[in-house]
């Protein structure tokens, strides 16, 4: 089991951004859905972009801003080409108003 890092506050995220964090080396692209929080590996596993800097797109897919792979929040699932391979996902919670990414 890993251990939970606090990466940011609630209040910081709106309800459908996207943000860059840092977790022990770890680019990490945390998003907000709503009232949920997810986290994945910044990086897409088709081109190696910035998945942050593509934005969510319907309620739980992220984008990369190349050349379109979207993968599902909730399980990292690549959902369309070029993409063919999931991104990693992490656990999140939400503790005293701090969101906490769980790192190995």
């Amino acid at each position: 089991m890993g251990k939970f890092v606090t990466v940011s506050s609630v209040e910081e995220l709106a309800p459908g951004a996207v943000k860059a964090v840092e977790v022990e080396g770890r680019r990490i692209a945390l998003c907000r859905v709503g009232e949920e929080f997810f986290a994945v590996d910044d990086l897409c596993t088709h081109n190696e972009g910035a998945l942050s800097e593509g934005g969510l797109v319907n309620e739980h897919e992220i984008e990369c801003p190349y050349h379109g792979a979207r993968f599902d929040l909730r399980t990292g699932e690549a959902l369309c080409l070029p993409a063919t391979e999931p991104v990693k996902t992490y656990r999140v919670r939400v503790v005293d108003g701090s969101v906490q990414v769980e790192v190995p």
